[in-house]
């Protein structure tokens, strides 16, 4: 192939398969020396010597490896020359995880492997504590990155061990924060809200078609007999009775929704976890879902659920609108994604065991959903009452 860039070079390339079987290319050379029956000998020449499983890429992998014995590695050249690559392909937030490694370790990116020792890594955790009041885990957050980046370069036999391996995660009580959910008068104030806009909308709607009629212009369509004036309050209810992330709801198909089975979903390349999701529906979603799905316009099956009203794609935030609401029911403090807790909070307080929360939730790990132990007290006293039936104390009237 001839590959043509925004300056005007060309270059004669191969687009081939390795040995392996994975497709890359091979730069041959300038198309201004060479031409293109050069070009197509030289090629031809190497496609041959890779058909006989001579492997060039690998070649000079091994070469590289070979210089940075001779050469002194740091941890900047380990980072963006051969990790970077790899957790971009591997890792939803590969871009982010490489963002806060050269943040957080600055000081540390040009020093030899050898030098970042557990003992400088301890004492720049302390710093980052009494200096910058950092909370303990979010340096852990950091520290557990470090350690991935070294691991990974110990498998693949860059590094012969990985120097800060015995780093211990510092407390993290003073980041402890408490979980935020619905007061029961604040849920009454919210779904009050969340009607009134409703009636606002429709009303406001209504307003526009008199003046509209007034003045023999085409009419808006009529807001009455619809089940909801727009988007926002079937979102909000998905979010409350499913715990779904929000970026999940933003990216939620007609195709994930299965009204005859009634189940939800959310489909792993918007997932946190990168895992497929399967939500069960309760009677308040299918019945939503099925209200909003006869007022929709466009329910094929790639069609975005909650498409944006402008461009009629993807949301990217209804920022103004949760604002509003949340002014409107006079609610201080409370995030989207705190509606997730909030669904989280209202099983675990109902009784539902922690592992059925944490599978609700998609979390890959339980201690994640041991947050909400704590409001589950009735399920404590329960279990420990069980022990009542075999005690041999006779009751004391």
């Amino acid at each position: 192939m001839l590959r043509v860039e925004p300056s005007g070079k060309k270059t004669w390339y191969i687009d081939y398969k390795r040995p392996n079987g994975k497709r890359t290319y091979h730069k041959i050379g300038s198309a201004e020396i060479l031409t293109v029956t050069q070009a197509r000998d030289i090629g031809k020449e190497f496609l041959a010597s890779v058909t006989m499983g001579h492997d060039p890429l690998e070649e000079k992998e091994t070469k590289e490896k070979r210089n940075l014995e001779k050469d002194t590695l740091t941890l900047r050249q380990l980072i963006f020359d051969f990790y970077s690559s790899w957790v971009l392909d591997n890792r939803k937030s590969g871009q982010a995880t490489l963002n806060m490694l050269a943040t957080a370790f600055a000081d540390f990116l040009d020093l030899p492997i050898e030098e970042v020792t557990l003992l400088k890594i301890e004492q720049w955790q302390s710093a980052q504590r009494k200096q910058k009041n950092t909370k303990g885990a979010s340096i852990n957050r950091y520290t557990t990155a470090l350690k991935a980046v070294l691991n990974w370069g110990v498998k693949r036999e860059i590094l012969e061990n990985n120097p800060i391996d015995k780093l211990e995660p510092l407390s993290e009580q003073d980041s402890e924060k408490i979980i935020r959910y619905f007061s029961d008068e604040e849920r009454e104030r919210f779904m009050t809200a969340l009607d009134a806009r409703e009636n606002r909308i429709r009303q406001e709607r209504e307003n526009h078609n008199i003046w509209l009629k007034e003045r023999s212009l085409p009419l808006m369509p009529d807001l009455k007999d619809i089940p909801f004036a727009d988007y926002f309050k079937p979102m909000i209810l998905m979010c409350l009775n499913t715990g779904a992330r929000r970026n999940a709801i933003f990216s939620l198909l007609w195709r994930d929704v299965n009204l005859d089975e009634r189940i939800l979903t959310l489909r792993a390349a918007d997932a946190k976890t990168l895992k497929d999701q399967y939500l069960p529906m309760n009677d308040t979603l299918y019945t939503t879902l099925s209200l909003w799905k006869q007022q929709c316009a466009d329910t094929t099956p790639n069609a975005f659920v909650f498409a944006s009203p402008k461009t009629k794609r993807k949301f990217d935030n209804c920022r103004s609108a949760w604002e509003n609401l949340l002014k409107e029911a006079n609610i201080q403090n409370f995030r989207w994604h705190d509606m997730r807790h909030d669904f989280a909070s209202q099983l675990v307080m109902d009784g539902i065991d922690l592992n059925t929360v944490r599978d609700l939730l998609g979390h890959a790990d339980l201690k994640m959903t041991l947050r909400y132990a704590h409001l589950a007290p009735k399920n404590k006293l329960q279990a420990v009452k069980a022990l009542d039936k075999k005690s041999s104390l006779k009751a004391i009237s």
